[in-house]
């Protein structure tokens, strides 16, 4: 199949943002007296919506609390967190060899907009695309599958021919739901299983492969 549209997650697939994130989920939850073990991995929240993640750390489904939560993240996050992250080796190389060969790249994180616009710019990775999508910090475009059709919508492609890369399942089935064809990378916070089981078209283990999959190398 011919692609022409490349939508690539941001978190865990272009750039590993683990210290930034996990150690500002912590901060929100210090603020909230509710002090996560220092001996215990936040890795499983990298990739999903973070209010779902805040509910299941603090047993609250309550939409207030898991704001007040998303406010203290943010209040870190947005100062400090986000520049503590670094793209991962070949992102770079492979990013120029996907817009050399005339592909559209655009950038489709469950991250608000406002700060992976900020990330992508920090991290000279800006120039390869075209558009940064991502959420609204009122919360619309949260999930990947409306985030996915926003894009398809506003940009005018053809499911067909575009490709979304990501490295949770989100990103898989957020594809899916709009007809778009998905890889799952496993350099990222994603397993092997998480990807397969949504339904993922083709796992890739390092960045160039998706050169090989696009018969570009």
């Amino acid at each position: 199949m011919q692609f022409t549209t490349l939508l690539f997650d941001l978190d865990g697939t272009l750039t590993d943002p683990k210290v930034g994130i996990t150690q500002s989920i912590r901060y929100a939850l210090d603020k909230m007296e509710r002090p996560y073990s220092p001996n215990a991995s936040l890795d499983w929240c990298i990739g999903p919506p973070l209010q779902e993640s805040f509910a299941i750390l603090l047993q609250n489904a309550d939409p207030v609390v898991g704001q007040e939560a998303l406010r203290l993240f943010r209040e870190r996050f947005s100062t400090v967190g986000l520049f503590e992250n670094e793209p991962y080796p070949d992102i770079h190389h492979l990013l120029a060899q996907l817009q050399a060969a005339g592909l559209k790249l655009y950038i489709a994180t469950s991250k608000p907009a406002v700060y992976a616009r900020r990330i992508v710019a920090h991290f000279d990775l800006a120039p390869y695309f075209l558009m940064v999508y991502g959420s609204e910090l009122d919360g619309r475009f949260t999930h990947k599958n409306e985030l996915i059709q926003h894009v398809l919508h506003t940009e005018n492609l053809n499911p067909a021919h575009t490709l979304m890369i990501g490295d949770r399942k989100h990103d898989i089935l957020g594809a899916k739901a709009n007809h778009v064809t998905a890889v799952g990378v496993t350099w990222g916070y994603g397993s092997s299983e998480e990807l397969r089981a949504a339904g993922a078209d083709k796992l890739l283990h390092q960045p160039t492969e998706l050169l090989h999959f696009l018969n570009l190398a």
